[in-house]
């Protein structure tokens, strides 16, 4: 063995007892205690995360009544509640949404069903305010011309029903602006806020 071949196996000799040192140093040495709070967990990255579909808000349906006149069982005339499906968010208020389906009358559907009313068609709704203490309800003149007191009577029963029914605010008739105090060539009297007992007089 000539003198180069002995420093080569000196030089082997010494790494492998370098290797085997820290090999026995891993072993036998103590391990630190690893505590959970000490293990960072990295955030999810943008394709790990879950997508969160929100739901779709369910809408609840409501309904409304409004009245128009038909026939009960007797053939015997009387104020018809008739019902309609109704959405705070399309429709607006209760009463403003009620009013306005008054005034369009009833559906093909609900007339099939023997269902008419006394408002006539040309009736229209100029406006509807709503206040903090009361909603008035501003009509057209043709709400109170033609058809007899006995028709008129009907008309404003309609009106009257269908608004107390959909305000809990007192709820005032007007006629082109004017406070609707006597209606029609016959003269009705009107007593406001409108109620059942309006037209008592």
């Amino acid at each position: 063995m000539d003198k180069n071949q002995k420093i080569l196996l000196t030089i082997l000799a010494l790494i492998m007892i370098f290797i085997l040192g820290v090999a026995a140093f891993n072993v036998f040495m103590p391990k630190p205690e690893v505590k959970p709070n000490d293990i960072e967990v990295s955030q999810r990255n943008t394709e790990e995360e879950e997508e969160q579909v929100q739901a779709p808000e369910v809408k609840t349906k409501e309904y409304i009544n409004i009245y128009f006149i038909g026939k009960n069982e007797n053939k015997e005339e009387i104020y018809k509640a008739v019902k309609r499906s109704y959405s705070k968010e399309e429709d607006g208020s209760k009463i403003n949404f009620a009013i306005h389906s008054l005034i369009n009358g009833p559906i093909p559907d609900e007339i099939k069903h023997g269902v008419y009313t006394e408002i006539p068609t040309g009736t229209r709704v100029i406006k509807i305010t709503e206040l903090s203490d009361r909603v008035i309800v501003n009509l057209n003149s043709e709400y109170v011309n033609g058809g007899g007191a006995d028709s008129l009577y009907k008309r404003l029963y309609q009106l009257i029903k269908t608004a107390k029914l959909n305000s809990a605010l007192p709820v005032y008739l007007y006629i082109e602006g004017q406070k609707a105090d006597v209606v029609g060539g016959e003269g009705i009297m009107i007593s406001q806020p409108l109620s059942n007992s309006s037209l008592e007089n």
